[in-house]
């Protein structure tokens, strides 16, 4: 069996950050997460974050002898550290140090899948680094002139600056694979908006239940042979995938929508990951409408809303229709589940309880723009039939001896497209 790295937590808790126990709890998640065992953590209260350390020098020795007892491989912030705490900081201890932001980019390196979120990744974890390279090499010589040439640099230097430009040439060929890769993105949009199916995002906290939701939807909706194959991973873990799925689920009536399942959010998402992944997050940006999944089991669950809405705002979705999804409602004392308030409804999506009358809050919400029509096609414009078949409901059909006549329940577009058809 594999040895885990064993981790002690340290927090500075300023009085800024009124979640600062469950923040300090969510740490020993992400580290878990990480293959980690956690030993312990220490936290200290204070009026304000010390420049050399994050936390005061006398807390350092505490942290120092705390991580020694406890044979810790790594000690992790949940604060976010600067290059020279981090390296005041390993200098002092004897150990690695890392803080929340370094923690969830390792977790983002091993849970990507696609190419595109190794890409993602990969970009965000230089950006990062690359701001925390002095001091990183344990040889550092002092230059040896003042020519600024860099054949009079130190050894240390010469590699400091050697890794630097290597980063850069990486982070440019990365630049240009993500917009080839964003440009194909543009176009799938395209492409789906043209169709005309409504696009519906999946939002919300990590490990809230997305995916599972997302599963519940295909396996009441998509009940084929290939319902294997269109479901995703879903774990009980922070961040168990970030890969975007998209998946077409046909709901009753013949009214389809286009499902979308991303990142999940998580209370101080490093900035560097919200700006490597906004071409992903343009599902939710582009969506028609977004379902904000919320773990209703959790006594913190206004929270998830908070930082959801936080989010949102910074990548400029927060004017989206929601419906809230009140998801785990069957491990609540509830009455009754499913049950239905306005745009909020709570349900289950590990048991399926509430799948169809979420779908039918959907569709009230998507079809808006939808109205009865009734056509006659001549018997040369069949394509023009096959496509209502094909994007419409169909309520009526009748071959007639001079074309086919349809009525149906379609978009308005469509219905102002095929004007000169209709009855």
């Amino acid at each position: 069996m594999e040895e885990r790295e064993r981790a002690v937590l340290v927090g500075a808790d300023i009085g800024e950050d009124e979640n600062f126990q469950r923040s300090m709890d969510e740490l020993g998640e992400l580290a878990k997460a990480c293959g980690m065992t956690v030993e312990g953590n220490v936290v200290q209260k204070m009026g304000g974050i010390s420049k050399a350390f994050c936390i005061g020098s006398g807390k350092v020795q505490e942290v120092k002898e705390y991580a020694k007892a406890l044979e810790a491989d790594v000690i992790i912030f949940d604060n976010s550290l600067t290059p020279s705490q981090m390296r005041n900081l390993q200098k002092e201890t004897g150990k690695p140090v890392m803080d929340r932001t370094g923690l969830i980019l390792d977790i983002f390196s091993t849970r990507a899948k696609t190419r595109e979120a190794k890409l993602q990744v990969e970009a965000a974890r230089l950006k990062y680094f690359m701001s925390r390279l002095v001091g990183l090499h344990d040889v550092m010589t002092r230059q040896g002139g003042a020519s600024g040439s860099m054949s009079n640099k130190g050894a240390g230097e010469k590699k400091l600056e050697l890794d630097r430009r290597k980063i850069e040439k990486r982070l440019a060929q990365l630049n240009k694979e993500l917009e080839e890769v964003a440009k194909e993105r543009r176009n799938q949009g395209k492409r789906r908006a043209e169709s005309r199916i409504p696009k519906v995002a999946l939002v919300g906290y990590t490990n809230a239940g997305k995916s599972s939701l997302m599963n519940a939807m295909i396996e009441r909706f998509t009940p084929d042979e290939k319902e294997t194959e269109k479901k995703v991973l879903e774990q009980d873990m922070l961040f168990a995938t970030l890969d975007t799925a998209v998946r077409n689920i046909r709901l009753v009536d013949n009214r389809e929508i286009l499902l979308s399942d991303t990142v999940g959010f998580i209370h101080k998402l490093p900035h560097e990951l919200v700006k490597a992944f906004r071409s992903t997050l343009e599902e939710v940006k582009n969506a028609d409408l977004l379902l904000y999944v919320i773990d209703y089991s959790d006594t913190e669950y206004r929270h998830q809303i908070k930082v959801t809405e936080k989010t949102l705002l910074e990548i400029g979705a927060a004017d989206i229709p929601v419906i809230y999804v009140y998801n785990k409602a069957d491990l609540c004392d509830m009455e009754k589940i499913p049950k239905v308030m306005g745009e909020r409804i709570y349900m289950s999506a590990k048991t399926g309880q509430g799948t169809a009358e979420l779908a039918q809050m959907i569709q009230n919400k998507v079809y808006t723009e939808y109205i009865h029509a009734e056509f006659l096609f001549p018997y040369h414009c069949g394509e023009a039939a096959a496509y209502f078949r094909k994007n419409a409901q169909v309520l009526e059909q009748e071959y007639l001896e001079n074309g086919i006549r349809l009525k149906v329940n379609c978009h308005s577009a469509d219905a102002g497209k095929y004007e000169k058809f209709l009855l």
